[in-house]
């Protein structure tokens, strides 16, 4: 009895976690997917124009999911590379006490709060790039993607520095004694051993930084435009959720494009998802 109990509790709370998720996705599913009387999938997707509170309403969403892919994709730009280094200089270069000091300051900086950088975002970095490069204005593409670079690199660092350090100490070694510096070790052997979690850990990084919402509302921009240069503002899905749910009346198109723009990110993150659980498995197999 004393053995069954606690795989009980464990059963019952896992269960309840999946129900709650499932109640959510048939919420999120039920929400969203009216829009498509109003409007078709090739208007949603492929539409250049949102105006929502038009009569009728124009619900392009095509600006919101480049602006989406477009932060996204600047911001792990700027942030994965500069995370790896740091990922290696723990695992493999930095000397034991810098290592035990560095590792939990990486794993608290993972939580440090989003809106804060958000309004250092709007109050600092925006009226530097505005004076600095003689813009309209500081809130854009790019001081949104640095923004969300900063909060996506304690993740992947952390995590692709695990990844580096489950490297079995013995294929070190190996390389050591057939006359392998250490930086020819690093390279050739503990990076390669490792780069199903380093590509894990980047793919992490990118759906942390996809699902970030407080920064892009704060520092993007707010303008629903289809980005032609990384000074442009955009206005990504997560923000066009968190500024427009509050105003919008319950039941109208509007309404429910923004559930399916949930949708929209639910897939995209989930693809990542399980791109990374499938390069995760397949690092396992060739190991």
């Amino acid at each position: 009895m004393k053995d069954r109990l606690p795989g009980a509790i464990v059963k019952g709370i896992s269960s309840a976690g999946i129900l709650v998720m499932l109640f959510i996705l048939y919420f999120l599913f039920r929400e969203g997917l009216p829009v498509l009387r109003s409007v078709t999938l090739k208007e949603l997707f492929f539409g250049d124009l949102w105006y929502p509170a038009e009569n009728p309403p124009v619900l392009g969403m095509f600006p919101l999911i480049a602006a989406t892919l477009a932060v996204t994709g600047l911001s792990c730009l700027l942030a994965v590379p500069f995370s790896l280094l740091i990922a290696v200089f723990v695992s493999e270069t930095a000397p034991r006490p810098i290592r035990e000091f560095l590792k939990p300051i990486l794993e608290l900086l993972g939580f440090f709060p989003s809106i804060v950088l958000g309004f250092i975002g709007m109050v600092v970095l925006a009226p530097w790039l505005q004076e600095t490069f003689d813009m309209l204005s500081g809130l854009n593409l790019f001081n949104a993607s640095l923004l969300l670079g900063i909060l996506t690199v304690p993740v992947v660092s952390s995590l692709a520095e695990e990844a580096l350090g489950a490297v079995p100490q013995d294929l070190r070694d190996a390389s050591y004694a057939l006359g392998a510096t250490r930086w020819e070790t690093t390279r050739k052997v503990v990076i390669p051993s490792a780069l199903p979690g380093i590509l894990s850990a980047s793919l992490l990084g990118i759906m942390r930084a996809m699902g970030e919402t407080m920064v892009v509302l704060m520092a993007a921009g707010g303008a629903a435009i289809i980005p032609l240069s990384v000074f442009d503002p955009v206005r990504p899905l997560t923000s066009t959720i968190a500024a427009e749910m509050g105003e919008t009346p319950v039941g109208s198109p509007h309404y429910a494009a923004l559930f399916f723009g949930g949708v929209i990110l639910l897939v995209m993150t989930l693809t990542v998802n399980l791109l990374s659980a499938w390069i995760e498995k397949k690092g396992k197999m060739v190991r």
